[in-house]
């Protein structure tokens, strides 16, 4: 718990950082962050976080990773999924029962894992997903939930996503869009049901596993 909140923490900083500054910050964090006990860090990053938050707009340019979204509110968007996921992960080692996720929140989340992540790291780094991807041959990936759908194209060379699940897909991840993200996160989601064929949906979680490390 102690480096989960320490993570959270130097997370929310360097996002503050990114917009401060207009770019990467560079090496982080700073040995200082290391000292400074959890639970303080936390506070202290949260407020600074929302504080610069309320200080933009949405629109207004900002240094992130992710090339084709610049500004302001993927940071907004990328810290609440953070967060989502991060307070699963407190609640799980609570040993607690995990908070209802809103389906909206949810389903945006697992659109950002597959567009954000997983479509934009193997197209933009292919050779690091070169071997694991080569006996993929040209296989369909149905994610679905109440909210939205999304098909997969997983080939030898990376993975392309489409906002729509019609085809014929070899497997399918289906469930309330809660469950389907927390799956596809490696965190539970066990109402979310994977049919078709296991070796996809196997490999489907080796590439979730490798764009989200």
């Amino acid at each position: 718990m102690t480096d989960l909140l320490r993570h959270v923490g130097v997370v929310y900083l360097h996002k503050v950082e990114c917009m401060r500054l207009g770019r990467d910050p560079g090496s982080w964090p700073p040995p200082v962050l290391e000292q400074e006990p959890p639970l303080e860090l936390l506070d202290r990053s949260y407020a600074a976080l929302t504080g610069e938050f309320a200080t933009r707009r949405p629109e207004d340019r900002s240094f992130t990773w992710y090339g084709p979204d610049q500004s302001v509110g993927f940071w907004i968007r990328r810290m609440a999924q953070e967060t989502v996921i991060h307070r699963v992960d407190a609640e799980l080692a609570a040993g607690g029962p995990v908070t209802g996720i809103p389906g909206d929140l949810a389903a945006d989340g697992v659109d950002e894992l597959l567009v954000a992540f997983v479509e934009y790291g193997t197209t933009g780094w292919p050779e690091e997903f070169a071997e694991m991807l080569e006996p993929a041959g040209d296989r369909l990936v149905g994610v679905v939930t109440p909210e939205r759908s999304w098909m997969l194209h997983l080939t030898g060379k990376d993975v392309r996503v489409e906002a729509s699940a019609a085809g014929n897909p070899a497997a399918v991840i289906e469930g309330p869009a809660a469950d389907v993200l927390l799956r596809l996160w490696g965190r539970g989601g066990q109402s979310a049901a994977a049919s078709g064929d296991e070796g996809t949906i196997e490999l489907l979680g080796k590439v979730l596993a490798a764009s989200t490390q």
